[in-house]
């Protein structure tokens, strides 16, 4: 599977902000009504999600979706 910086920096970006709010990939996936594997790789950079999942996580964190970037 083919990787993109700008996608393993908004993972990274997710996974610090999510670990920051002690929230675990299960309980942040249930929150975005995805499966925890989704999440993983949107995590590691594997996915480019579209910009509304990308909204939708960070409203999820509490956050503006400009922070993830």
């Amino acid at each position: 599977m083919r990787e993109y910086k700008i996608s393993r920096n908004v993972g990274k970006r997710i996974r610090v902000i999510r670990r920051k709010q002690a929230l675990t990939q299960e309980e942040l996936s249930g929150r975005l009504n995805i499966h925890v594997s989704t999440l993983g790789r949107i995590e590691r950079g594997e996915s480019n999600p579209p910009i509304q999942t990308i909204n939708r996580i960070a409203q999820a964190l509490k956050v503006k979706p400009k922070e993830l970037f």
